[in-house]
């Protein structure tokens, strides 16, 4: 058994024989979804495999490898009669450059567009009339171009585009100087309004047919709305909660292959699910929703691990989560943003609100008053937060997932009011003799000398008896 850690290529994937949780029962239901789909999910979640899966399903020349991809899936059984009807061409947000001005950022896009295009044109050239002009100074007019042909060439156009919010991520993270450049591309005629508004306009007769769209969070959406507002977000439906992500009878399935594999006994097994339950799973996407969905990079990393040396790895998170501090920490400075990250971890009461937020754009996240409602709805889109039930007066419940998720909280909070080296190896050393000898003085003075020392006036404003507990939680949090 070989696991697909970190591929995101579903050609590759079936060609090698990598194992694949099959999710193509769910083609139909995008279908009938509609035409242009926003889909929305916390990062390393699987959306770009998703988008190669159905990249590979609609290719028009893929069509004579249909078996060879498909038949031993789920959709290979019964098949859309769209399946392999279409040109495909798909944009990846996430390999373009946010660095240098404006104007630097439109190069990038254009020069990354006009390079997918020409991709699309040799690789098409078969079956595709005419190549599309491309025009070095304006990709949307290199896109206008590849459209005529694609008219002429009488087969509809499926656009893929993954990470579309990425040029919100980066600015989230950043100082608030980057703004000026994030508005300079989507506000007014700004390149990725433009492009958005050629978007739409090319589904409109033009050649374009579908659109799926993959994203962290909304943000991007709401500044794009006046260019782009055909999206339909199926983000929160309950059907497409496992669309991307493990099912607990799917990790057992793999579990139970290992064991035989490692020749280990029912009860070792058991363990290992439990572990794997505790640490990776807990997140559910939809308020309607029953099941639990895992993490499918974190589990894969676990499992991939386990399978290869027969026990469990030696660091439970995988450090390619880490940078999601940065978005903690963007977060913790937000009005009521350390508060609720320091409730959530107590879980003294659960984090309620009204709703999720759906739309709000920079200018909001910079600007606008910001209520728990608002900072909790920005921790479930980065996969920090997720629904945990309903109250009996129809507010929602937001709860930390999994373990790991609960490692990230603690760790995010310790940097943040420890950030100093020293200072860490000191509550560590305090820590050790709390757990090894019973002695709990050094870590009493440690936390009223040095943790509550860089407390703000406002966070003191807030400390009561769970921002103690809270404290003492992390540094003494070890998984």
């Amino acid at each position: 058994m070989k696991f697909p850690y970190g591929i995101s290529d579903f050609d590759s994937l079936i060609t090698r024989r990598l194992h694949y949780v099959d999710r193509t029962d769910h083609i139909p239901l995008l279908e009938n979804a509609g035409d242009q789909l926003l889909f929305l999910r916390p990062r390393r979640f699987g959306k770009s495999l998703l988008l190669s899966m159905l990249e590979n399903y609609y290719d028009i020349n893929k069509a004579e490898r249909f078996e060879e991809l498909f038949g031993n899936l789920a959709i290979g059984q019964d098949p859309t009669p769209e399946h392999n009807r279409y040109f495909v061409l798909k944009w990846d947000f996430s390999v373009v450059s946010s660095e240098g001005d404006g104007e630097g950022i439109r190069r990038n896009l254009y020069r990354y567009l006009n390079a997918r295009i020409k991709d699309f044109s040799d690789y098409y050239r078969e079956i595709l009339p005419d190549s599309p002009r491309i025009d070095p100074e304006d990709a949307i007019a290199s896109f206008q171009s590849l459209l005529t042909a694609i008219r002429r060439a009488g087969h509809p156009l499926y656009l893929l585009i993954d990470e579309y919010d990425n040029f919100a991520n980066e600015v989230m993270v950043r100082d608030r100087t980057e703004e000026n450049r994030y508005q300079a591309i989507l506000s007014g005629e700004g390149c990725m309004k433009a492009l958005f508004k050629a978007v739409k306009a090319a589904a409109s007769g033009q050649g374009l047919s579908r659109v799926f769209i993959t994203g962290v969070s909304p943000v991007a959406m709401s500044d794009l709305t006046s260019s782009y507002n055909v999206a339909e977000n199926i983000y929160l439906l309950p059907e497409f909660n496992t669309l991307c992500g493990f099912r607990e009878p799917e990790i057992a399935q793999i579990l139970a292959m290992i064991a035989e594999e490692c020749k280990l006994t029912g009860s070792q097994m058991t363990d290992a699910l439990s572990m794997v339950r505790t640490f990776y799973n807990g997140y559910r996407f939809s308020r309607r929703a029953e099941g639990l969905v895992y993490n499918p990079t974190l589990a894969l990393y676990f499992l991939k691990a386990f399978h290869r040396d027969c026990r469990y790895p030696e660091e439970i998170l995988d450090s390619n989560l880490a940078m999601d501090r940065n978005k903690m920490r963007y977060i913790a400075q937000l009005p009521k943003g350390r508060e609720l990250i320091f409730d959530a971890l107590a879980e003294e009461e659960p984090v309620q609100i009204r709703r999720i937020a759906d739309r709000f754009g920079v200018e909001d996240m910079r600007y606008a008053p910001k209520d728990t409602d608002f900072v909790a709805s920005l921790l479930y889109y980065f996969g920090i937060l997720t629904f945990g039930g309903i109250t009996p007066f129809g507010e929602i419940i937001l709860t930390i997932p999994n373990l790991v998720i609960r490692k990230l909280y603690a760790e995010t909070i310790r940097e943040m009011v420890l950030p100093e080296g020293k200072d860490a190896d000191e509550a560590n050393r305090a820590a050790k003799s709390l757990y090894e000898h019973g002695d709990i003085r050094p870590l009493c003075d440690f936390v009223e000398q040095k943790y509550f020392k860089v407390f703000s006036n406002r966070d003191y404003a807030h400390s009561n008896e769970l921002t103690i507990k809270t404290a003492f939680l992390t540094l003494l949090f070890n998984d």
